[in-house]
């Protein structure tokens, strides 16, 4: 059925179709209207039978999605920026219990200073927790991803956080195909949790392991990420079969089969560079995409494929790790270890300043000309860093750096929160 709906309802209501008998959520933007609508349709009744928690904070949300968990509940959750880091402890003792939590993350940046706005570092600054990450281009692939995170953790017993970027997926409004019922219990069978807490039958979970146990408990948490490699491409396409859309998979590849270029990117940005590679092969530039839709665990033999041919790739991050550069970047050249060819990283969007097409049609003809550097910052102010470092040469309290660029440049044009 085809709604104009808002992404976070969207998101809501393909969670209510996947049947979760245990929602525990504390509010923060720009996660808060999936939790709100979820928690609409448990007051009225229109989903049940299920629990809406309301948390005190964050790391209570992950505790009592945990426990609901492993008492045999299908159990749900989401956050974003801070809330994710909040949470963290309880997020590994998810993974190392293996439970099959979902939890839906509306990428935000993370402070000091303070920034509501999308980029991807909470999530990526989780990439070794023992989570699978799925990142959605689109909201009808938020929602369908959301569907397919429950089938996989449950079968893995592992947990899956789908990861939309805030705002610019979460609050958007989109024309999205939302199946039916029958359709997602056809393809979701009912919760069989793989280990469960029975008074009848009592057991511990989560007791300490020793050295002589515990590199083994970790390597089958890396085995179970292996698994996912081959069961993520099958649940897709099994997903395109009954429901006749292709979301999901691992990766996905456009106009990548002559590309001399190919940009490597992960969520929304994704549509604005295949609309400037359709411009530029306009212009003659043999330009690609490849759509990173599995983070973790991450696709290296399918990356390689894509990417083997190819005389440069564009790694495009909206993440930046302090002191190195890239993140995804790292994975990607780990994936073509061998294969000779120019690697760009970019760092892009950090702190939800736009991606532009004219931006992107400067990058990629620098790109093509080999004239990138092999680490760049899109649109950075270099007047701006320059004049901060110059401040700080010449004062010893040369002052808060965030405050500093505010005078420089003004206050925000849109509001805080």
């Amino acid at each position: 059925m085809f709604r104009q709906i808002e992404g976070s309802y969207g998101v809501a209501e393909a969670v209510a179709l996947c049947r979760p008998e245990v929602i525990c959520a504390y509010p923060i933007s720009p996660q808060t209207h999936i939790v709100e609508a979820l928690g609409e349709m448990v007051k009225s009744g229109a989903l049940r039978p299920c629990e809406f928690i309301n948390v005190e904070s964050e790391f209570a949300a992950m505790s009592v999605a945990i426990g609901a968990s492993a008492a045999g509940a299908r159990a749900y959750t989401a956050t974003a920026s801070q809330g994710l880091l909040y949470m963290v402890e309880a997020m590994y003792n998810a993974a190392g219990l293996g439970l099959p939590v979902v939890m839906t993350v509306a990428n935000r940046a993370i402070g000091a200073p303070i920034n509501i706005w999308n980029d991807h570092s909470d999530t990526m600054s989780q990439r070794d927790c023992g989570w699978i990450q799925l990142f959605a281009e689109n909201n009808t692939e938020a929602l369908d991803l959301h569907i397919q995170a429950f089938r996989l953790g449950e079968e893995l017993s592992l947990p899956v956080m789908v990861c939309m970027d805030g705002f610019i997926l979460t609050h958007a409004y989109e024309r999205v195909n939302l199946p039916t019922r029958a359709q997602v219990d056809a393809y979701l069978p009912p919760y069989e949790p793989r280990q469960v807490l029975d008074p009848r039958e009592p057991v511990s979970i989560g007791a300490m392991v020793g050295p002589d146990a515990f590199a083994e408990v970790r390597y089958l948490a890396h085995a179970k990420q292996m698994q996912a490699l081959e069961l993520i491409p099958q649940h897709a396409a099994e997903f395109r079969e009954r429901f006749g859309r292709d979301s999901g998979g691992l990766t996905h590849c456009y106009r990548c089969e002559d590309a001399e270029t190919i940009v490597v990117a992960l969520g929304s940005v994704l549509g604005t560079i295949k609309d400037t590679a359709d411009e530029m092969r306009g212009d003659g530039f043999r330009i690609g995409v490849l759509g990173i839709t599995s983070f973790r665990p991450f696709p290296l033999a399918a990356v390689r494929e894509a990417l083997r041919h190819a005389r440069r790739v564009v790694v495009l991050e909206k993440s930046l790790a302090v002191g190195i550069g890239g993140v995804v970047s790292m994975d990607v050249r780990s994936a073509l270890s061998g294969i000779h060819l120019h690697g760009y990283t970019v760092i892009a969007g950090l702190g939800g300043r736009p991606i532009t097409r004219a931006s992107l049609h400067k990058l990629l003809r620098e790109a093509e000309r080999d004239e990138l550097q092999p680490l760049s910052f899109l649109d950075l102010d270099w007047n701006i860093v320059h004049r901060e470092l110059e401040r700080e040469k010449q004062k010893r309290r040369s002052g808060p750096v965030a405050e500093n660029i505010l005078r420089d440049v003004g206050p925000p044009t849109a509001g805080t929160g």
